[in-house]
């Protein structure tokens, strides 16, 4: 089982108001912070999503490609949170929309250090 994922940033404040805005539509919220890290969790996993400063004091990059998947219950869902981190000032990697011959119904975008990020819904399978 996976305990967490962490996603580095350059600026912890702005990323935890980002991360808190997109995630609240998934059932996520703050749970635990210090001034260097910030842990959200999902009310529906064990696994949790740190948004952290390096531990080695360099700057933050996006991982080529690394990519964090949010499963989300419903379309309405994939879109609310993609329009949201738009609004926030995401880069888009792909509007809502079905994906791979309608398997999944999804949208991608970076967040505010780069980071891409997918938010997908499938729906007929509840462990995808």
């Amino acid at each position: 089982m996976i305990s967490h994922l962490t996603l580095g940033t350059n600026n912890l404040q702005k990323a935890q108001q980002f991360f808190e805005i997109i995630l609240k539509p998934l059932g996520a919220k703050p749970v635990a912070k210090t001034s260097e890290v910030v842990f959200f969790a999902f009310s529906n996993s064990d696994t949790k999503l740190a948004i952290t400063k390096p531990f080695d004091g360099d700057l933050a990059t996006a991982g080529n490609g690394t990519m964090l998947a949010l499963k989300a219950s419903s379309q309405n869902i994939v879109k609310s949170v993609y329009k949201l981190a738009i609004d926030l000032k995401a880069e888009s990697e792909g509007e809502p929309g079905p994906r791979n011959n309608g398997a999944y119904f999804a949208a991608y975008f970076r967040d505010l250090d780069g980071n891409k990020i997918a938010v997908f819904h499938r729906s007929d399978d509840a462990n995808t």
